[in-house]
């Protein structure tokens, strides 16, 4: 079992950063990998990034590559979204999601509550 728990959101103007983290319970949090979800209103929660347990891979949706870098502190439990250069459209509540190892790689079973990001133009 795994809970997670973001933060560090907030209102930022457009151009500025954020930085996202969430912290995970349990002792296995290097077994799993991470990924953040956002959800604008009136739209379906996107991919945004997500890392492997080992830290070595990354990935990014196209609308947020070269401005966010996702990491990871295996000694901290902590998961980390570094957002640069914000943009009104990434204004959304932004989840934190972990993924067990025998699960497939384009599913998530642990879910965090969501912290607001809201950038102002």
């Amino acid at each position: 079992q795994v809970q997670l728990v973001e933060s560090g959101g907030g209102l930022v103007q457009a151009g500025g950063s954020l930085r996202l983290s969430c912290a995970a319970s349990g002792r296995t949090f290097s077994r799993y990998a991470m990924g953040w979800f956002r959800q604008a209103p009136g739209k379906e929660r996107e991919f945004v990034a997500s890392i492997s347990w080992s830290g070595g891979s990354t990935y990014y949706a196209d609308s947020v590559k070269g401005r966010f870098t996702i990491s990871r502190d295996n000694a901290k439990n902590t998961v980390y979204l570094q957002m640069n250069s914000l943009k009104p459209e990434d204004t959304a509540v932004y989840y934190c999601a972990a993924r067990s190892p025998w699960v497939r790689p384009d599913e998530y079973d642990y879910w965090g509550q969501g912290t607001q990001v809201t950038v102002s133009s």
